[in-house]
C-alpha cells in the first residue's frame, strides 16, 4: 500500500487550531472562576451579622436597688414598720413577663397618712433580628422613640448628677430666693403656688414650690448616664389628690431601663417636691447603671 505524503503546512494548521481551542478553554475557566469568587465573597459579606449587644441576659429587677435606696425613696412619715412588713415592702413585687431574658420589672408602693409613693422599674433587653443592624443601634432607635414621645427638648442637657435640694442651699429658702413652703419638700403651697391649677403634662417648674426657675427641674436630656438618658417630670391633679410623676429612661448598650417614681398627696395644697423626687430617681438610675455594668 502506498503511503500518503506528509504535508508540513497542514500539521501547522492543526497545531494552531488546537492551541487556539486550549486558549479559549483556559480563558473561559478564568472568567468563570472569577465570577465564582465574587459570588463567594458576596455570600460571606451577607452572612456577617452586625455586632451583638453587651447583654445576653437580664438580672432580677427586684434585687437591683439597695435597701438603703429603697428606704430613702419610700419614707414612712414617722410610721414604724415591723420586720415582716419591712421585708415585704422592700422585696418589691416582680412584674409578670414571659421571657425574663428579654424583659423584667418590679414595683414598690408605700402608703402613709400623708400620701403614697410608688417606684417601678422596667428593664428591656433589645435584640436585632436584622443582620445589618446591631443590637445597640436597634436599642438606640427604641430609646429615641421614647424620648420623642415624651417631647424632651433637644437642648439644655445636664450632667445627670443629682443636685443639692433647695433645703440644702439655705434654711427653708428656695432657689429663687423665696421662702420654701413649710421649710421642707412637699410643704404647704403659697398663694402664688395655688394661683395656677396643675394640669397633666405641665412642666413641673411652673407649679412646683422650690423649683429652679432656670429650668433645672424641667424635662431634659441627661448627660453621663449610660449611653443616652432623659428625665421627664409631670404634675397632675385628680379627684383623689395631686401627684407628681418623675421618669428617667436610659440606655446602656442593648438594654433600656425605664424608672418611674411618683408621689401622691390627698391634700391638693401639698404639692410633691420636684427636686427631691428627681434627685432620688437620678441617684437610683446611677446605681442601676453601675449594677448593670458589673
Amino acid at each position: 500500500m502506498a503511503r500518503k505524503s506528509f504535508v508540513p503546512g497542514a500539521a501547522l494548521v492543526v497545531a494552531a487550531a488546537l492551541a487556539a481551542g486550549l486558549a479559549g478553554c483556559s480563558g473561559g475557566s478564568t472568567s468563570d472562576g472569577g465570577a465564582a469568587d465574587a459570588k463567594s465573597g458576596d455570600a460571606a459579606t451577607a452572612t456577617q451579622s452586625a455586632e451583638p449587644g453587651r447583654y445576653q441576659t437580664l438580672p432580677e429587677a427586684c434585687g437591683l436597688p439597695s435597701r438603703s435606696t429603697l428606704r430613702a425613696m419610700l419614707p414612712g412619715d414617722g410610721q414604724h414598720l415591723s420586720s415582716a412588713d419591712a421585708q415585704k415592702l422592700y422585696a418589691g413585687q416582680a412584674d409578670i413577663t414571659y421571657d425574663t431574658d428579654r424583659r423584667v420589672g418590679c414595683h414598690w408602693t408605700r402608703e402613709t397618712t400623708e400620701g403614697t409613693r410608688h417606684l417601678s422599674l422596667d428593664i428591656q433587653r433589645v435584640v436585632s433580628y436584622d443582620a445589618s443592624v446591631s443590637d445597640d443601634d436597634k436599642a438606640q432607635g427604641i430609646y429615641d422613640g421614647k424620648e420623642l414621645a415624651a417631647q424632651i427638648p433637644s437642648g439644655g442637657a445636664d450632667s445627670g448628677a443629682p443636685t443639692p435640694s433647695p433645703s440644702a442651699k439655705g434654711k427653708g429658702t428656695a432657689p429663687d430666693g423665696g421662702a420654701h413652703a413649710a421649710g421642707k419638700p412637699g410643704g404647704k403651697a403659697t398663694a402664688a403656688d395655688k394661683g395656677g391649677k396643675a394640669t397633666p403634662g405641665a412642666p413641673s417648674s411652673a407649679t412646683s414650690p422650690g423649683s429652679d426657675p432656670g429650668g433645672s427641674t424641667a424635662p431634659r436630656v441627661l448627660d453621663g448616664l449610660g449611653d443616652a438618658a432623659f428625665l421627664d417630670d409631670k404634675l397632675a391633679t385628680a379627684d383623689s389628690g395631686v401627684h407628681r410623676d418623675v421618669t428617667v429612661v436610659f440606655r446602656t448598650s442593648n438594654v433600656i431601663v425605664t424608672l418611674t417614681y411618683d408621689q401622691w398627696s390627698t391634700d391638693k395644697t401639698m404639692l410633691p417636691d420636684s427636686q427631691e423626687l428627681q434627685d432620688k430617681a437620678r441617684s437610683l438610675a446611677g446605681e442601676l447603671v453601675d449594677s448593670l455594668s458589673e
